[in-house]
Parts: C-alpha cells; structure tokens; sequence
C-alpha cells in the first residue's frame, strides 16, 4: 500500500493540530518533517518576497519534502527564474510545478482575459483548481501565512484542521521584521521584484508594487474586493467536484 493511500481521519486530524499549536518555526516543522505523518507532508510556496525562509527551515530539516508550486501561467518571469534559483541554492529536490487544465482555461479563459471580468474565477481555475488536485492526497500542508498579514490571516494559528488535512503555519507569529532579520542572518537570495517595491507577489495583471506606508498585501487586487486567491479556503477540495460553471 502506497504512503499517500493511508489518509488520517478528520477527527485524527483536528486532535493533531490542536497538540501542534503550542510549537511553532523549525520545532514544528521537526516535528511533522521527521514524526509520524512524515512520507503525508508538502509544503505550498508561492516562492513570492518572502518564500526564502520556510523553505529554508524546511531545507534544513528534510530538503527532499514536496513543495507544490502552481504555476497559473500569469506569473511574472522574474517568480519561474527565482524558483529556480532558490531551490538550487536550498538543495530543495523534489519542487512539483503544476499548471492550470488546457481543455478548462480553453473552454473559461481562452483570450486570458478572465482576471479583467471575474477575478474570483480566473484564481479559481487557474490556481484552486490545480491546488486541489496536487495536494489532494497529502495529510498535512505546511504554508508560509502569517498573522501580520492581516485581513483573513490575522487570527492564523500554528495548526489548523481542514477537514482531513491539517494546514501548518509555523511562521503564523513571526513579524515582518523577524522575517526580515533572517533573511539577512541566512543572507538568503530575495525575489528579484522586491527591490522594485513589490512586497507580496502573484500573478502579474493582478499584483502592482506598493507606495509607503501600504500594507504588505496591499498590492494584490488591488481594485477588487478580494485579499486570498482561495486555496486556503475549501477544506480537502477535490477539483472535479467544485468546477464552476461559467458557461
């Protein structure tokens, strides 16, 4: 039987979250990397302004974890080439792009238009969609959100149970100028885009830089009421299942 067949229960689920909270950064990641739901974790990296230090956590623990990567096919060029230029200078080994359905971004966007109409559905099919199926199989996904974040990711804790997957946060506590002060003690590589104002980065006609004083999101949709592109939102999303319909 395969590693990925065996899934935890959702009740199993909630009760090891709730054990994990109390821990946070690599005393976390030690503990889910190297204990018993090890072989059932991957990490979700957007590799955005400040992917470099949980990855880099991660590295030091076990540099062959999964890491999901969703290439939307609206990235910048400057995020593709800083994948990988960060994994090779990790050691990271096992980085997964997936990308959006042809036959679905041919039948709802094919002029790749769809963000300038309906900026919740283009995240939807290009990014949710993808997500769902990659991390499907997995019991534990570890994230890069943090509490000063703000908006929806204000009230983050360490761990949280989705249904039957437990989410991890271990940078949910850490402030912008922790992440900052490790940036430089690791002298770790930074997003080519950060030295030209922009402070959280995704897809480019949906990302501008920010003026001072912004908040670090503040630059993503900008426009439109909307703070999440949405994969953290549905628990255990199965793709076939939550298609939607923009015929």
């Amino acid at each position: 039987m395969s590693t990925h067949s065996r899934r935890i229960t959702a009740a199993r689920a909630y009760i090891t979250a709730q054990s994990w909270r109390a821990l946070e950064g690599s005393a976390l990641l030690k503990e889910i990397l190297q204990g018993p739901l090890r072989g059932k974790v991957a990490v979700s990296s957007s590799f955005g302004a400040e992917a470099a230090v949980l990855l880099h956590l991660v590295a030091e623990i076990d540099p062959t974890t999964p890491v999901i990567f969703i290439d939307t096919g609206m990235l910048f060029a400057e995020t593709l080439s800083y994948r990988d230029t960060l994994a090779q200078h990790l050691g990271l080994s096992n980085v997964q792009t997936h990308t959006p359905q042809l036959q679905l971004l041919s039948s709802v966007d094919p002029d790749g238009d769809l963000h300038l109409r309906d900026a919740h559905g283009c995240c939807q099919v290009r990014k949710v969609e993808p997500y769902g199926q990659a991390m499907r199989n997995f019991d534990v996904i570890i994230t890069g959100r943090k509490r000063f974040h703000g908006d929806a990711r204000s009230d983050l804790t360490s761990a949280e149970s989705s249904g039957r997957q437990i989410k991890v946060n271990p940078l949910a506590n850490w402030s912008a100028r922790e992440i900052e002060e490790y940036f430089l003690l690791k002298q770790l590589p930074r997003h080519p885009l950060v030295d030209f104002g922009y402070k959280s980065i995704g897809c480019a006609p949906c990302t501008r830089k920010l003026d001072a004083g912004e908040d670090v999101r503040a630059g993503r949709w900008c426009g439109h009421a909307k703070t999440e592109c949405g994969i953290h939102n549905a628990p255990n999303l199965e793709p076939e299942k939550h298609l939607v319909n923009w015929s």
